[in-house]
């Protein structure tokens, strides 16, 4: 099968993209697991590598991944996917895009630069 070559690596870094804006929303892992739920649903499928699980975009906020393309580069050991975000965030801080800080290269400190979508608080009742 093509695709990426997880007997390389375990987990490969997964970027995804909104595919009708092509903004990147973030990035995260995928296992073998993860990538072949992915391809059988057109759901993303992360692996989580705090909880050591698979991690189904959006099973708790409702913010999930439906996937429209799906690359993998040259080395086998990178994946793009490109998205629609449901919901509006793909972060879990309640950001549209996990990149909100940008890094002034002078100065080395860093702005919020986007509005938050919804609270986390509110959405990750724990």
């Amino acid at each position: 099968m093509d695709g990426p070559d997880f007997s390389k690596n375990e987990l490969v870094p997964v970027i995804a993209q909104e595919a009708e804006t092509g903004a990147v929303l973030m990035l995260a892992y995928m296992n073998d697991a993860a990538y072949a739920e992915t391809l059988a649903t057109r759901r993303v499928c992360y692996y989580s590598r705090s909880r050591h699980k698979l991690w189904r975009k959006g099973e708790e906020s409702g913010n999930v991944q439906h996937l429209k393309q799906i690359y993998y580069d040259c080395d086998a050991d990178t994946v793009l996917v490109k998205v629609e975000q449901v919901g509006g965030a793909a972060c879990h801080k309640g950001y549209r895009s996990c990149f909100f800080r940008e890094i002034d290269p002078d100065t080395g400190g860093a702005k919020v630069i986007a509005e938050r979508v919804f609270d986390p608080a509110d959405v990750y009742k724990k």
